[in-house]
């Protein structure tokens, strides 16, 4: 299993709060960080945007993000959500381990 941290916007606190306690309870993430408020500057539908947002930092393994991509658009404000994956290519044994058994659907 290979692990990842995917990236996910959210509208305000309460929107990342519940993304991430959706993730974790359902093991698609061993762990959720919810990061302070930020500004996104972009384009959207031909006119150039600014808003607040609040960004998610997702662990979890490769084999988890069709699945953990679908969990968050049932839930998410937005029409089109940022849910981007990045590859960790390394990391403390320890941890990584404990990462990949946290999201581990078979129970082990």
């Amino acid at each position: 299993m290979d692990p990842i941290a995917v990236l996910i916007t959210a509208a305000d606190h309460d929107e990342a709060s519940r993304i991430a306690e959706m993730l974790v309870t359902q093991q698609l993430a061993a762990c959720v960080q919810i990061l302070p408020a930020m500004e996104a500057v972009y384009r959207w539908e031909g006119k150039i945007e600014r808003q607040s947002e609040i960004l998610l930092l997702v662990k979890t393994v490769s084999s988890r993000f069709r699945e953990l991509e679908q969990a968050v658009r049932a839930i998410h404000s937005y029409q089109t959500p940022e849910i981007v994956a990045l590859p960790i290519i390394q990391g403390s044994n320890d941890y990584l381990n404990w990462l990949i058994n946290a999201v581990d659907s078979s129970g082990n």
